[in-house]
């Protein structure tokens, strides 16, 4: 599309480019951009509103736009085009969907997963803010560590997969380090369908860093939270991009 008017643009559209809610507003903005690009909302070759136009019409600060336009461009959604001409474009051949505008971009048995997630790590979250000894979380903290390093992505995720059972681990609760496995058994086969853009990956680390931190402090309700508002930033990134 051109330009940053609403005349003549179709109320899906209308919907793509509406505010942004916190706190997730850069997981939420991949996931506007992203399912519009993959249900044809926004076609191949198309042009987004100019940057400053852009973030004011999903009310995000710019810093935030730029790193979710990153994201796209790294997942190949998105192109990036400098000069007089240039801007920001939808690929011409960009991961695309079958899904209908109107339907569940993730699917019932993807979100019956998540929504296990949901109550997983919550509660291990909890345990751990009470429970955590120095041992477990010096391992979280050299996991969150070898993450943040240039890593393969395979690595990063197995990482990342010992992390989340590390809380379980420091819950002190054999049983929800089964269910803990298991969700993360689950959430791989549903993150290997995406791409694994370097933006998101930052992104989700430094949320494992806060949370260590929280948990270190004993911080119950602040771990909690942050912990909810990392799954429901990996569900934007999945809706957003999944195919």
């Amino acid at each position: 599309m051109e330009g940053g008017t609403t005349s003549g643009r179709s109320p899906a559209l209308d919907a793509v480019f509406k505010p942004v809610q916190p706190p997730t507003t850069f997981e939420e903005t991949v996931e506007r951009l992203g399912t519009a690009i993959r249900l044809g909302l926004l076609g191949p070759g198309s042009r987004l509103p100019a940057e400053r136009e852009l973030a004011e019409q999903l009310s995000i600060s710019r810093s935030t736009l730029r790193h979710a336009l990153t994201t796209l461009v790294q997942s190949g959604h998105l192109t990036s085009v400098r000069g007089r001409a240039g801007g920001t474009f939808v690929a011409e051949a960009p991961p695309l969907s079958e899904d209908s505008p109107g339907g569940e971009p993730l699917g019932e048995s993807a979100r019956a997963v998540l929504d296990m997630r949901v109550a997983v790590e919550s509660g291990a979250t909890l345990l751990a803010a009470e429970r955590a000894g120095k041992g477990e979380l010096a391992l979280l903290d050299e996991l969150v560590d070898h993450m943040a390093g240039a890593v393969p992505f395979k690595d990063y995720r197995r990482a990342d997969v010992r992390f989340h059972i590390g809380v379980a681990e420091a819950a002190g609760s054999p049983a929800l380090v089964t269910a803990m496995t298991e969700v993360q058994g689950h959430m791989s086969d549903l993150i290997a369908r995406i791409a694994h853009p370097e933006e998101v990956l930052t992104r989700s680390n430094d949320q494992h860093r806060r949370l260590v931190a929280c948990l270190r402090k004993r911080e119950t309700a602040k771990a909690v939270t942050l912990m909810r508002r990392h799954i429901e930033g990996t569900e934007h990134i999945l809706a957003g991009l999944m195919t």
